[in-house]
């Protein structure tokens, strides 16, 4: 056995031994990393939710907008604490969100498609009660956003409060941090710290204004109005507003990512339940079970002891491949699970190549050692291009899937682009390997027996 043989033979049972830790159900961290089997929505069910950009059909959002929105809404579900969320971009006007493991979504969509611009409001020029009666209300300021990154020019108009315009002193873009806390009385409220400017700018207004009304507004309606009893001068002050823990959860965590630059509604909603997607696993499983039985018997019955180095040789690559798949991490749904298994065929194709090409050389009387080292050389052209093109062609889908929202395709594609790659690795290492290994101490002289001639 030659020095590169033994180098590669030291490689491949390094790199198994740390693919089997990987797999284990107990392995949850590797160097800080989380090592997680995430199944999608279809195998574990939960909420799919469709976003729309609430805008007239004729205006066509900024793509740099939309994919801000996205953005935005994945990190406020995250917020939520909603696991293994998937949240694309569908055309020019759509959202998808993937709740998996979420069977009532009310309250995700309540906090997703919120807006969620915060202004602080001048209302000095009002009473306690006046100020009062309008929170809860809708209000109008000198804020108008017209949701293309830009403001327009303050109104003017007159009449009832609610129709009155009010200064807003700043925004929301000026909090540094937001969080979740409770008062003196143990009631919810949200704290908040500002940015040195907002701090500066607050300070001074505070200082001009103190025994005044500074209003508390998200998306136009009053959540608080308090008089400024003191100076706020630190950057640091908190909001009240009757709120639950879970609304308090909700504003904390609007504010925290950021206000959505495009308004969005819910277009369609579908629940997948629990019992579907765990029967669609069993059923998944029990197939691939099916499968791989009946490739082992097709290669060790034809290929007889190259069969049996083939079947060792994918069982390797499963481990690999899977270990990827946790490590990564990759959504497991039911198309790319279909891609996993479609990679396992090529894997296995790469084997019958260069078996193939091995007995063809036998049969031509060549010596056992040079047949598998001429075999494999003139089989590798055909594995080359045969898996090139499939990687090619995974490049394209998985740029379809993530340009068009469709994740089945997505899905689909990165497994399939994954698994491909490994069992180039599986027919450039492990099979050649493994076979130079046996040949070198196992000759056999009936070559009709042994390989099936």
């Amino acid at each position: 056995m030659t020095k590169n043989t033994t180098i590669s033979l030291i490689v491949i049972f390094a790199i198994l031994i740390l693919a089997v830790y990987l797999v284990l159900p107990t392995t949850t961290s590797l160097f800080g990393r989380t090592i997680v089997t995430k199944l999608g929505l279809d195998l574990v069910g939960g909420q799919q939710i469709v976003l729309q950009v609430d805008l007239p059909d004729d205006a066509i959002p900024d793509r740099d907008l939309l994919q801000k929105a996205s953005e935005i809404v994945e990190s406020r579900v995250n917020g939520l604490g909603v696991a293994e969320a998937v949240v694309q971009i569908a055309g020019n006007r759509f959202i998808n969100v993937e709740l998996p493991a979420v069977q009532d979504a009310t309250e995700s969509i309540n906090t997703i498609k919120q807006t969620g611009v915060l202004e602080f409001v001048d209302m000095s020029q009002l009473s306690d009660e006046e100020a009062f009666a309008l929170i809860d209300q809708t209000i109008r300021t000198d804020l108008e956003q017209s949701f293309s990154g830009t403001t327009t020019t303050p109104i003017t108009t007159t009449g009832a409060l609610t129709e009155t315009v009010f200064h807003t002193i700043m925004t929301g873009t000026m909090l540094d941090s937001v969080e979740t806390t409770t008062n003196q009385l143990g009631e919810p409220v949200v704290s908040f710290r500002l940015t040195n400017e907002g701090a500066e700018i607050f300070a001074d207004y505070t200082r001009q204004n103190q025994g005044k009304i500074l209003a508390i507004v998200l998306d136009k309606k009053v959540i608080s109005a308090p008089r400024i009893r003191e100076p706020i001068e630190s950057g640091e002050g908190i909001i009240e507003g009757n709120f639950t823990i879970e609304s308090a959860n909700a504003l904390t965590i609007q504010l925290r990512y950021g206000s959505l630059p495009v308004p969005l509604k819910v277009a369609e909603t579908r629940t997948i339940g629990p019992t579907l997607g765990e029967d669609s696993l069993r059923k998944s499983l029990i197939a691939g079970a099916i499968g791989f039985t009946i490739v082992i018997l097709f290669m060790v019955l034809y290929y007889r002891l190259p069969g049996l180095v083939a079947i060792s040789a994918i069982l390797t690559y499963a481990v690999i491949t899977f270990a990827i798949f946790r490590t990564v991490p990759v959504t497991l749904t039911l198309p790319g699970i279909a891609g996993f298994l479609l990679s396992t065929g090529s894997a296995l194709d790469a084997n019958i190549l260069i078996f193939e090409r091995l007995k063809e050389e036998l049969r031509s009387g060549r010596k056992l050692n040079l047949a598998v080292d001429i075999g494999w050389k003139r089989a590798w052209p055909s594995i080359r291009d045969s898996n090139i093109s499939t990687i090619l062609t995974s490049l394209i889908l998985f740029w379809f899937g993530s340009t068009f929202g469709a994740t089945i395709v997505k899905g689909f594609s990165l497994t399939l682009l994954l698994g491909v790659m490994v069992s180039l690795f599986s027919a450039i290492v492990v099979t050649r390997t493994f076979l130079t290994v046996i040949f070198t101490y196992f000759q056999p002289s009936n070559y009709a027996k042994w390989f099936g001639l």
